[in-house]
């Protein structure tokens, strides 16, 4: 599993700019079962994307896709984890 910490690196106003794409190329990802949860950071200074995508190079393929990568308004973090303890209703997480 991964965690995608996304980091704006361009004023908000460029951000906006491409959010619709994002959003599209967001929802696009969830149909293909790329992603299992996202949203803004709080305060909005980027995103968090989750992901079950089986490697790492698969998910950098499909990030390299993202409208904000193309644009070059974010910086992507990626950290692999290992789910070992889930809740109730998330056994499917495990590995």
């Amino acid at each position: 599993m991964f965690i995608v910490s996304l980091q704006y690196i361009r004023p908000i106003e460029e951000i906006d700019a491409n959010l619709e794409a994002h959003v599209a190329y967001l929802k696009e990802e969830y149909a293909k079962g790329s992603f299992i949860a996202s949203g803004r950071k709080t305060p909005r200074t980027g995103g968090v994307i989750l992901s079950t995508i089986g490697s790492r190079d698969e998910l950098e393929a499909i990030l390299a896709r993202d409208p904000f990568n193309k644009a070059g308004v974010a910086e992507y973090e990626i950290i692999e984890f290992t789910p070992t303890m889930v809740a109730e209703g998330f056994e499917n997480l495990r590995e």
